[in-house]
């Protein structure tokens, strides 16, 4: 038996009336999912618990089949696993985003331009996170290169109690005034914030940017808390010999830390930019070199969200349908060998908020050996009417293996 998960980061939505009123997974074109889900079982999971953040971190471990509660001690150390931090016990890690503020003389009056700096890329981030490393970093403070926007600090004999450290792409848009970090532990971290805007602001690559008609990368914001990572070994957990398959580091981390074959492929970005065609062929290959279970993350759709791009979102959604779904899938049948697929969002990322939500969503199940009566069409409306509901998100991946 064969297993394929497909991700779709931040797919769930509500109606978009640029969209006449459909979502866009209703929108978009999507003939794979549509074929598989009229054989599958669908309906609704819970993903993100009542009273936990809806981010990608906990809503994709709940997906994975790890409870939350149990395994979860914050994002960035998930992403600093992936680039490679072996962080003590005593350690603490934040997400280091590089973003764009705007040019008010105090910190505290800028806004966030944009919580990616126009998706900079990895290449120009290393040059300015290296470049801030060689002014910032002492004895409690390192600075790690990422992917793109996303890096990582490590404060030694840090601590957890920082007050709210608000996710930039929550308040894109928004003056900052309300959000900086104001707890008397969070100072140091809110003095390297604003000194990297002034190291940043005149930065040669910056200004060159400007030029070329982008956005600086002119501070670090700093956010997604948390000490080292311990998850249970995923194919003792569940038997099979698994593989990630995602452009990003929070999704490599988890994979890393769960024993995982963390398969790297090039030209991924995270956005409707990406390898798509890498990806599917990343993961047959997956399939062919023996591994059991396939776990593909695609960010695009979520990104899409953040933005508000209406046009993108179900187009992002078609993509991977076409282009990811379909000849996995295919490959998958071609083989003879009986398998599952499961295609579900982590969370919603509703365009009409540009952040995440932890309202139910959609998933389905297909099962080669045992087609059921499935739904003509699949959808967050679609899913919703068969009544099927689980609750507790991280029991869905022992449904999907053993059942």
């Amino acid at each position: 038996m064969k297993y394929l998960v497909v991700l779709f980061d931040g797919m769930a939505d509500y109606p978009v009336e640029q969209l006449g009123g459909k979502t866009p997974l209703e929108y978009a074109d999507t003939p794979n999912i549509d074929k598989l889900a009229k054989t599958a079982t669908a309906g609704l999971i819970k993903t993100v618990a009542d009273g936990l953040k809806p981010g990608s971190d906990v809503a994709n471990l709940s997906v994975l089949g790890y409870n939350p509660d149990d395994s979860y001690t914050g994002r960035s150390p998930l992403e600093a696993g992936s680039i490679g931090i072996d962080m003590k016990e005593t350690d603490v890690s934040f997400r280091a985003n590089l973003v764009t503020l705007t040019d008010e003389p105090a910190y505290e009056d800028k806004t966030i331009l944009d919580y990616c700096a126009d998706d900079i890329s990895t290449e120009d981030a290393d040059v300015l996170v290296k470049f801030l490393a060689e002014k910032l970093d002492n004895e409690e403070f390192k600075l790690y290169s990422g992917v793109s926007y996303r890096h990582c600090l490590i404060w030694d004999k840090g601590t957890l109690d920082v007050g709210t450290l608000t996710p930039p792409h929550d308040i894109t848009g928004k003056p900052i005034k309300e959000y900086v970090p104001t707890h008397e532990n969070a100072q140091k971290l809110y003095d390297l914030m604003k000194k990297s805007y002034e190291l940043l602001k005149d930065h040669p690559l910056n200004l060159e940017r400007v030029k070329k008609g982008l956005r600086p990368a002119n501070s670090i914001w700093l956010w997604g808390e948390g000490v080292r990572a311990n998850l249970m070994n995923f194919k003792e957990k569940f038997g099979v010999k698994a593989s990630m398959i995602s452009a990003v580091d929070l999704l490599k981390g988890i994979g890393k830390f769960s024993g995982m074959n963390v398969v790297e492929v090039d030209g991924v970005t995270g956005y409707i930019d990406t390898n798509f065609e890498g990806k599917a062929q990343a993961a047959i290959n997956e399939f062919k070199n023996g591994q059991d279970f396939v776990y593909i993350h695609v960010e695009a759709p979520d990104e899409c969200g953040h933005r508000n791009e209406i046009d993108n979102k179900p187009k992002a959604i078609s993509i991977i349908d076409k282009v990811i779904l379909g000849p996995v899938t295919e490959y998958l049948a071609s083989t003879g060998e009986d398998f599952k697929v499961l295609v579900t969002p982590d969370h919603a990322t509703p365009l009409s908020l540009k952040t995440h939500t932890n309202d139910p969503v959609p998933f389905f199940i297909y099962d080669s050996r045992n087609p059921k009566n499935g739904v003509d069409t699949f959808n967050e409306n679609t899913a919703k009417e068969t009544g099927l509901f689980i609750e507790v998100g991280h029991t869905l991946m022992e449904k999907f293996i053993n059942e």
